[in-house]
């Protein structure tokens, strides 16, 4: 424990942090003050490798030990832990050992997301190919895996999800008969909403299994047959043109190897009057690397960029840089009511799947709200254009658009 003692004490600055060693002696960490609302938590460690384990790479064995019961949450929940671990990640950061490892894992970042045609269908299957069902228990009714957008804060997930909908419609400057593509079309409702509210004809891609499934079934439900097509394929092989296109949280499993093919890809694919709007999630400050509990477990080959890394490409591409809006604290209500309605469902869940997965799924949610809350993480939203003539030289448009989706309420 001496180690892991001596890393403590320099990270925890705020809140109290128990550590109940294997042999039942309990180490303090923090100040002596403690201000009412900051986190106070006790943990426990069942197996004396955490020791080491825990020193050498903090953020991916304290998941794991979690999610294998070789740690417990003695006092507090586990969201108390994670919040005390986000509040003075700074502080761990700092730590020399752990500023090599992060430096390191920058360096080699380009290995772990090379998402070639066949590693990204795999990646994608990973995580969206788990269970339709499994999505429905905390999604929502629309199914929408993406930040939402929340207008008001007594905004319901749903409302907050048809908001975004509506926020990103009014950016794209739809006319009637064009053809848009909605890349990482997830279950479709992106697609529908589109084709339900313009006359437009949609081609949504995917590359898991299952989504593809039921946004196929959804469209035929909503007698859309005509204007909406779902196609399971990669989006390089995409033949176009498309006037319109649109990418909500697909560009995260881009990564930085194949912005290039990327942003290449979409400016061959649009008219020349055409344009794009592009929805990820990204970084406050300068290139990073992605947590490796998140690679290992959630997200094999994913990455949310900075904007410094992806303008540049986007720069090379030629491609017009047109509108770009900063959400900040979006994810983290809506990562809050996912880990709410996952809660509400735990039992369902752990049926379908089993506890483990039910722990790592909660320590999914919460590390990832936190990082919204607490850590660099936000989402961007960018226009590109093909040309400089291809959208209005002012914003009013997108207000006037937004306030006539809204006046639909649908």
């Amino acid at each position: 424990m001496r180690l892991l003692s001596t890393m403590m004490r320099r990270f925890v600055q705020t809140g109290a942090l128990t550590i109940i060693d294997v042999d039942g002696n309990a180490h303090a960490f923090g100040p002596e003050e403690i201000n009412t609302g900051d986190p106070v938590v006790t943990i426990k460690l069942h197996d004396k490798k955490l020791y080491k384990d825990l020193f050498l790479n903090p953020e991916l064995r304290a998941g794991e030990a979690y999610m294998d019961g070789t740690m417990t949450v003695e006092d507090g929940t586990i969201r108390d832990f994670l919040t005390l671990f986000a509040i003075n990640a700074n502080n761990l950061r700092g730590h020399p050992l752990q500023k090599t490892i992060r430096k390191y894992y920058k360096r080699i970042k380009r290995f772990h997301q090379r998402n070639f045609k066949v590693k990204a269908k795999k990646n994608v299957q990973h995580h969206y190919d788990l269970s339709n069902d499994f999505y429905k228990l905390f999604l929502g009714e629309d199914m929408q895996y993406s930040c939402a957008y929340y207008e008001r804060p007594d905004m319901t997930l749903e409302e907050a999800q048809l908001a975004k909908k509506r926020h990103i419609a009014a950016k794209l400057n739809i006319k009637p008969g064009q053809k848009v593509l909605d890349l990482g079309c997830g279950w479709g409702g992106m697609a529908i909403y589109l084709a339900q509210n313009f006359d437009v004809h949609v081609t949504g891609v995917t590359l898991s299994t299952q989504q593809h499934k039921l946004a196929i079934e959804r469209v035929v439900k909503a007698g859309l047959t005509d204007k909406v097509d779902i196609l399971l394929q990669d989006y390089r092989d995409l033949p176009g043109p498309f006037d319109r296109i649109v990418s909500v949280g697909m560009f995260e499993h881009v990564g930085t190897p194949q912005f290039h093919e990327f942003f290449s890809k979409i400016s061959d694919m649009l008219t020349d009057d055409g344009s794009m709007l592009l929805h990820s999630i990204g970084r406050r400050g300068g290139p990073g690397s992605t947590a490796r509990w998140i690679r290992k477990y959630i997200f094999p080959g994913g990455y949310s960029p900075s904007l410094s890394e992806t303008i540049a490409v986007v720069e090379q591409s030629g491609m017009w840089i047109t509108d770009i809006e900063i959400l900040r604290l979006h994810y983290a209500e809506t990562c809050l009511e996912w880990e709410k309605r996952f809660q509400a469902n735990r039992d369902k869940v752990s049926s379908m799947m089993d506890e483990k997965f039910c722990r790592m799924w909660e320590f999914y949610l919460i590390i990832s709200e936190l990082s919204f809350r607490y850590s660099k993480n936000m989402n961007f939203q960018m226009q590109l254009a093909k040309g400089r003539h291809a959208l209005p030289i002012t914003r009013d448009y997108m207000a006037k658009a937004e306030a006539k989706l809204k006046r639909k309420k649908s």
